[in-house]
């Protein structure tokens, strides 16, 4: 029987096609993975993470039978696998076809336990295929936390470092009740959560033991991420409120203030913190009395400070930095005025000596007054960024670079060449020297004349 070339052609053609659509049983033909661990951040106990997926592909131009995918720990692993849609912690005889992927969804929920510090619990996921078994490691930090929903807090309350607080919607101090909250402790805020302060307000950190403000996202990827709860909001009823040594961070509005202190003390006096990463505003005041000494506020999307409708504002010895590429800015950095887009203007009193404001902005200070009530300013020996260079003649520095350390990994100290180094006014007369003035945001004494903002040059 002659055979034509067509027909020749077509039956190698079909050959070559059908070994191509065979399953590849060759012990060499491996799966590959988009990772080969999966590391989850702490996780709170009986709260579920972010869910994780791990790509799987064969790279190969003809199909395999994966055998078995399953979880090593079976239905006793605090993690749960989903295999292209299938929530299951095996499945078997999986056909993968040439150059081609699925998907694996991992998540994790830690059981409560009697433990207080955070522990880990690992698992794996195992891939047979041709007589290779491959894993994807899986690993999870967890610990215990005390759950707060809706709440409020009507009888003076102490909170200890024992275990973390996590608060969903809003937790209020009530009206005549003390909130003190003690050095080392973590708060964290689930999404649009915020703390409202109708009473009082006490954060009793140290240097080397921070009180924490923070989303109770603590993967990696939310590390700097903004906006991810309310803040801290103090109320007209309040008073009395201090925050030393606290790190407030990711937040829509760090710290809100909008009323007047009812006696003779600040209505919140600030000491020692950083407040960073806020989606708006880090410290928002409206018609308010706040003392700040030694802080350091950074990188926020429009104010770092923003004070309208008059007030009393004592700030010394700061650090103000919105020099982030993350937010399209075009509001100045601090802003003062005696009014607002409503209302009539009120009296205005400012201290503001001795700090650093810097940004990416040409204006990064402003202070406007457009009522006739008293306006009182004492701005002096402050390093500025600014247009406005009347400011010069109250002793400030204008336009000149701090020479910040290493803003990249944060640190906002001062190379000993800063221009801030040596120029600050002596505040050794200031009532809060002794207590919050003499030394800076480091522990380090201060000497006069001092570097300007919350650090001394070594």
């Amino acid at each position: 029987m002659k055979i034509t070339l067509p027909v020749l052609f077509l039956a190698v053609l079909s050959i070559w096609g059908c070994k191509k659509d065979s399953i590849n049983t060759d012990s060499s033909a491996m799966l590959e993975f988009s990772a080969d661990s999966i590391l989850f951040d702490t996780v709170f106990t009986s709260v579920g993470s972010v869910t994780r997926r791990v790509k799987v592909f064969n790279r190969g131009e003809r199909p395999v039978k994966i055998s078995s995918i399953k979880l090593r720990g079976g239905a006793a692993s605090n993690f749960q696998l989903n295999i292209n849609g299938i929530a299951s912690d095996i499945l078997s005889d999986i056909e993968l076809a040439g150059n081609d992927s699925l998907n694996v969804f991992v998540k994790v929920t830690i059981n409560p336990s009697s433990e207080r510090l955070p522990f880990i619990v690992k698992d794996s996921i195992e891939f047979g295929t041709n007589g290779n078994y491959q894993k994807v490691i899986l690993s999870a930090f967890g610990q215990n936390a005390v759950f707060i929903r809706d709440g409020k807090i009507a009888g003076n309350t102490v909170w200890t470092n024992k275990l973390p607080y996590v608060i969903y919607n809003t937790l209020t101090v009530e009206p005549n009740t003390t909130l003190s909250i003690q050095k080392g402790s973590r708060i964290y805020f689930h999404k649009d959560a915020g703390m409202r302060i109708a009473g009082t307000l006490k954060v009793l950190g140290e240097r080397l033991d921070t009180v924490t403000f923070a989303s109770d996202r603590l993967e990696r990827i939310y590390e700097d991420e903004p906006g991810q709860w309310l803040g801290l909001h103090f109320l007209s009823s309040s008073k009395e409120n201090h925050l030393n040594y606290a790190s407030i961070r990711n937040g829509v509005t760090g710290i809100k203030v909008d009323s007047l202190s009812t006696n003779a003390s600040p209505k919140l006096l600030l000491t020692n913190t950083i407040v960073r990463n806020m989606a708006l505003t880090a410290l928002q005041f409206d018609n308010a009395d706040v003392a700040g000494f030694n802080n350091l506020i950074l990188s926020s999307g429009r104010y770092l400070l923003y004070a309208v409708n008059g007030g009393r504002y004592n700030f010394k010895q700061n650090t103000f930095a919105n020099i982030g590429f993350q937010f399209a800015r075009t509001t100045p950095s601090v802003f003062f005025a005696d009014h607002s887009n409503v209302g009539m203007a009120r009296e205005m009193d400012i201290a503001f000596i001795n700090n650093i404001i810097w940004g990416n902005l040409q204006e990064e200070f402003v202070v406007e007054k457009k009522g006739a009530l008293s306006f009182n300013q004492a701005i002096r020996k402050n390093l500025i960024k600014t247009k406005v260079n009347s400011w010069e003649a109250a002793g400030n520095i204008l336009n000149a670079d701090p020479r910040f350390k290493n803003t990249k990994t944060g640190d906002f100290s001062l190379q000993s060449t800063s221009p801030a180094a040596n120029a600050g006014e002596n505040l050794a007369p200031d009532p809060n020297f002794a207590a919050w003035l003499g030394k800076d945001l480091n522990g380090r004494v201060r000497l006069f004349p001092s570097d300007l903002g919350s650090y001394e040059v070594l």
